[in-house]
């Protein structure tokens, strides 16, 4: 069983949370949300937000916070390997009440298919709010080319 490292990232001001489905081996390493180089997340982000692309996670939480958004993923605890979303097993979801009493989020968006299923069976039963699906910001959404993917994801900005 693997346990979620990282602490959910929001403040009173936040209004829109992005979830992911469970934080990959490099992020569990770096203790923050899509550390592996190769994800595309803080590129894309950076792109419709209007900013340079972090570099540290001081400047990725900055970033986050500054623009009224919040961050965390579906799952607190899991069977996984190494980090195939295909792999995850035996999932416990986080309590994303903690976020949602201590913050304006009214909007949810999951960072692809596997964070959406696990969303839609395990936490939206409990929130009753809609997520709403983008396309997945990994190196293994090849078909999503960093264009493509910053024209979807504009609904963080709105």
């Amino acid at each position: 069983m693997t346990v979620h490292p990282i602490p959910p990232l929001f403040d009173g001001e936040s209004k829109t949370l992005i979830l992911g489905s469970f934080p990959s081996v490099k992020s569990r390493e770096t203790a923050f949300f899509y550390g592996h180089p190769q994800n595309r997340f803080w590129i894309v982000a950076a792109k419709v937000l209007g900013c340079p692309k972090p570099e540290t996670v001081e400047e990725k939480k900055k970033m986050i916070l500054e623009n009224h958004l919040a961050m965390w993923d579906v799952i607190e605890s899991c069977d996984i390997e190494g980090s195939a979303d295909s792999t995850i097993r035996n999932v416990t979801a986080n309590d994303l009440s903690v976020i949602l009493k201590n913050s304006k989020v009214d909007k949810i968006i999951v960072n692809g298919k596997t964070a959406e299923k696990h969303y839609n069976k395990y936490t939206y039963p409990k929130t009753g709010i809609k997520a709403i699906c983008l396309p997945s910001t990994s190196p293994a959404n090849a078909a999503w080319s960093i264009e493509k993917l910053v024209d979807a994801w504009k609904i963080i900005k709105e």
